[in-house]
């Protein structure tokens, strides 16, 4: 038979064990979560960026739009000033 002290140590060394395990289960499930949650933001980013993407492109008429209208402007004037 073993001592009792051995016996003990052996109960007492399973018991920390089973704690240790348990903690890098916790601990894994954890990181696990935070993972799956960096992956759904860079999710959202890259659709952030497309649909940045998109309105930057569907932007850039306004400008030539503007230049338009003002070289328009400027002609009709120069036409009405030469006509009187």
């Amino acid at each position: 038979m073993t001592p009792p002290e051995t016996t003990t140590v052996a109960l007492e060394l399973a018991e920390i064990r089973r704690s240790v395990e348990v903690g890098f289960t916790e601990q894994r499930g954890q990181l696990a979560l935070l993972v799956q949650r960096g992956e759904q933001t860079d999710k959202k980013l890259d659709d952030h960026e497309n649909r940045l993407d998109a309105l930057e492109k569907a932007r850039w008429p306004l400008p030539s739009l503007a230049a338009v209208c003002g070289v328009g402007g400027l002609a009709v004037a120069l036409w009405q000033a030469a006509g009187r």
